[in-house]
């Protein structure tokens, strides 16, 4: 059952979060996810959507892939630099069974 990692983001150091950006990008790949929205400025037609946060949501084809990759050493990198290159709400959901 896939999985998804869902994070809202606000850019503290927008050349920080590029690099960011790019080793995360890397690390993701690497452990079978991808990609479903990024940097996304949602269209809240209810509620509030604060404009200097992004949306971003990551595909992996199952819990353990997610959670392998968040806790990998290709991430930890990228993981380090996100304390100072952005602010996030992290999340992970699991999808329904198809």
């Amino acid at each position: 059952m896939a999985a998804y990692v869902i994070s809202e983001v606000k850019f503290l150091n927008p050349a920080l979060a590029d690099e960011y950006r790019r080793l995360a990008e890397a690390s993701i790949l690497r452990h079978g996810g991808r990609y479903v929205v990024r940097g996304a400025l949602p269209d809240a037609v209810e509620g509030a959507w604060p404009s200097e946060q992004r949306l971003v949501i990551i595909e992996f084809p199952d819990m353990d892939r997610a959670r392998e990759w968040y806790a990998s050493p290709e991430y930890a990198q990228a993981l380090k630099l996100r304390q100072v290159a952005l602010e996030r709400r992290l999340l992970f959901a699991e999808g329904l069974p198809e």
